[in-house]
């Protein structure tokens, strides 16, 4: 039998909380399959538990909650032909939903890197704590892959254009970013988590999620100043085209050093994954669910499989970790309707949502 130190994921009970903690620290707390079906168990058993009134997930180590997914697995299931990948985003993204619906308070503490399959863990939550060291992120762009976890559905949502900004560029938010794009709720000292779980556990048997808000502001200090929020005119001046094209033009216009900072970054993302992102996106802002954002996502990522740039991304990322990926198409311009329609095809067997 595996002790706590080996396991995946450590399921706790608190008094009237329910812990889910995930242990892999050494990656980042990057998610497995198994530790997906993990966490769907715990959801499970606790939402039966009449003892349990919250459930809070957080990652263990000091430096991140979730990395996102366990993207070498992703990347050998495309290259070998088998259905690990397709399996590992069905039950992901079911996830994902489960947690947006959930009936009991969840809670998710943000401390440290939060990025990819780390935010929809979190962000889909009724409750979410970032702390001064959280870094929040969607980064598939930068190789060759697209926000999914129903981030098409989230990034709309976000204030103006920075959830499209945010979405193309990869680029990190911190607590106080996360707050202003409503992608968390709370910044409490990454020092304090341990009360909050001590307060979570202390709560009476029943308690609502208005009174799960109450005691975590009463926990939480005052946010800093929003970045995001300050850059956020430049943002909506130059992000709020519906062509990449257009976007990086209202760039290369702006003489200002933020424009500058953010077309360069641009130009090393996948030409592929940017116009599919921005169209994802402008699809998600036009869609009237969470779950008509994750089909979508399930399609265009069975397709990404099919894609010379997931691979060579993941490859220079994370293989041979060169850094300089070789797109394909290498420009923005050659990517055309014919490129993007594929990822658009609706999933063969919808999401059980």
């Amino acid at each position: 039998m595996q002790n706590n130190h080996e396991r995946e994921v450590i399921i706790e009970r608190r008094g009237t909380a329910g812990i889910i903690r995930l242990n892999r620290p050494r990656a980042l707390n990057s998610l497995t399959l198994d530790m997906v079906r993990m966490i769907e168990t715990a959801l499970d058993e606790f939402a039966e538990d009449d003892g349990i009134t919250s459930v809070a997930v957080t990652g263990e180590g000091d430096r991140g909650f979730c990395a996102g997914g366990d993207i070498r697995v992703l990347h050998e299931s495309g290259r070998s032909n088998t259905d690990v990948a397709e399996t590992f985003w069905r039950e992901e993204f079911t996830l994902n939903h489960r947690i947006a619906n959930y009936a009991k308070p969840y809670i998710a503490l943000m401390d440290g890197i939060t990025m990819g399959g780390g935010v929809g863990l979190s962000a889909h939550g009724r409750h979410r704590i970032v702390t001064e060291r959280t870094r929040l992120a969607m980064p598939e762009t930068g190789i060759g892959y697209f926000p999914d976890v129903g981030a098409t559905w989230l990034l709309p949502r976000m204030p103006g254009e920075t959830g499209t900004w945010a979405g193309l560029t990869g680029q990190e938010l911190n607590a106080a970013d996360a707050i202003y794009a409503g992608l968390a709720d709370f910044e409490i000292p990454s020092s304090r988590l341990p009360d909050v779980i001590d307060a979570l556990a202390r709560m009476p048997a029943g308690s609502s999620p208005v009174a799960c808000d109450a005691l975590l502001k009463h926990l939480s200090g005052k946010p800093g100043e929003s970045r995001l929020q300050a850059i956020r005119p430049s943002i909506d001046h130059a992000f709020c085209f519906d062509r990449v094209e257009e976007i990086l033009e209202a760039l290369a216009a702006d003489e200002g050093e933020f424009a500058a900072k953010t077309r360069k970054t641009l130009q090393t993302r996948s030409p592929t994954s940017l116009k599919l992102t921005l169209r994802l996106l402008r699809e998600g802002r036009r869609s009237a669910s969470l779950a008509e954002c994750l089909n979508r996502e399930l399609g265009a990522g069975l397709q990404t499989l099919k894609s010379a740039d997931f691979y060579e991304g993941v490859r220079a990322a994370v293989i041979d970790k060169d850094r300089n990926p070789k797109w394909l198409p290498a420009t923005i311009e050659a990517v055309n309707e014919e490129v993007i329609a594929p990822f658009l095809k609706p999933p063969s067997s919808p999401l059980a949502l």
